[in-house]
């Protein structure tokens, strides 16, 4: 049997797609074999199976983490009604490696239907690597790189996967690894602009933490320096987890039909993808931990701390900013503790001090995109 007639459906399906007919010819120093070989390759690597009934009674033993992080979303109706008019993608910002839990989750909760998640390929070693191909759907994706047959390949694939599943990427790529709000990667967006498919939506959604389980491993390196196996991270988290919890808001936005977007068109692709990102940045929930690490200096007063933030939180009430208090007070009465238990902030006789100031920054910086400069932290 011929290898064509061996292809399974999603397959077939990709490379008689225009785009890839163009790309199997060969090009760009590659011959033809050469190119199909790596093509099929690519879609091998790519495939992915979504069986969310086990997910779903899985998720606790597998991940006791969820255990310790309190899910909360705000307008999840939208997403609903997106869901009933036609195929959906969600579009989020990326805090952390439970964001893959957490927000499908969200969905789940609600008796939405899941998506197609886009990954890093890093997430799929070992065991967890099993999961995540053959059980909760995820896409793997090769970050960064320039090699025009994979790029070609994720493309077709995506768009090719559009017509069956929703599907959930990270507007950012990878997790931020300063706290701030990082520009947009635009390749998945102009795929799935690319698919072709009439009445497809982005449903734009927000992912906040009052604390990021891997804050510190984050803040400690500042910007990403290289891919790590996810194993290695997951041991890492489980011991960043002792005594850890937080809430998780989910906030979803109103849909953005992408008709009448061209994906031809750079220029448009770019624009919609920077009008994600700040539509996104108004979503994200304002908690308290974030307001605190903003207003801190080396050594407040209890009393002065407050003042601080309560002129922080008087500027974001008249921008619109999505905040989770009321004022100053009830910001200082929740942050302070949260920071403190997590040893970013010490506490002692009325005066508040830094401890570890690369964290506060961190925290400081996810708001960053809110505020003008002079408000945000220089600790």
């Amino acid at each position: 049997m011929s290898r064509t007639q061996d292809l399974d459906d999603t397959t077939r399906a990709v490379i008689e797609r225009p785009e890839m007919v163009l790309l199997l010819q060969g090009g760009h120093g590659v011959s033809a074999s050469e190119t199909r070989e790596r093509v099929h390759a690519y879609l091998d690597e790519l495939r992915t199976t979504q069986r969310y009934p086990i997910y779903r009674a899985l998720q606790h033993p597998l991940y006791p983490i969820l255990r310790k992080i309190k899910r909360l979303h705000e307008h999840v109706e939208l997403a609903k009604e997106a869901t009933r008019d036609g195929r959906v993608i969600y579009v989020s910002n990326h805090k952390s490696h439970a964001d893959y839990l957490v927000e499908p989750l969200v969905l789940d909760d609600n008796g939405i239907r899941p998506p197609l998640i886009a990954a890093g390929i890093n997430l799929f070693g070992g065991p967890l690597g099993l999961l995540h191909r053959h059980i909760t759907g995820a896409i793997p994706i090769r970050r960064n790189t320039k090699d025009p047959v994979y790029l070609n390949t994720l493309k077709a694939y995506v768009a090719e996967m559009l017509r069956h599943h929703d599907l959930l990427f990270y507007l950012e790529g990878g997790r931020s690894y300063s706290g701030e709000l990082k520009s947009p990667k635009t390749g998945l967006l102009h795929a799935a602009m690319g698919a072709g498919l009439p009445g497809v939506a982005i449903v734009p959604m927000a992912v906040a933490y009052d604390i990021v389980l891997e804050d510190r491993a984050l803040a400690s390196q500042g910007v990403k320096k290289r891919q790590r196996a996810f194993a290695r991270e997951m041991a890492e988290m489980v011991g960043l987890a002792v005594g850890y919890h937080s809430r998780a808001f989910v906030t979803f936005g109103e849909p953005i039909l992408l008709d009448g977007y061209h994906h031809e068109s750079r220029r448009e692709v770019l624009d919609l993808a920077h009008h994600m990102r700040n539509v996104i940045g108004r979503l994200h929930k304002v908690l308290p931990t974030a307001l605190v690490a903003s207003a801190m200096r080396q050594s407040l007063g209890r009393r002065d701390l407050e003042l601080r933030v309560e002129e922080m939180v008087g500027r974001l009430k008249e921008s619109g900013a999505n905040l989770a208090v009321r004022d100053g007070r009830q910001a200082v009465d929740e942050g302070v503790p949260m920071l403190n238990r997590r040893g970013v902030i010490h506490v002692e006789r009325g005066r508040i001090r830094v401890r570890d100031r690369a964290v506060l920054r961190y925290y400081a910086r996810s708001i960053q995109h809110l505020l003008p400069p002079a408000t945000t932290n220089r600790t």
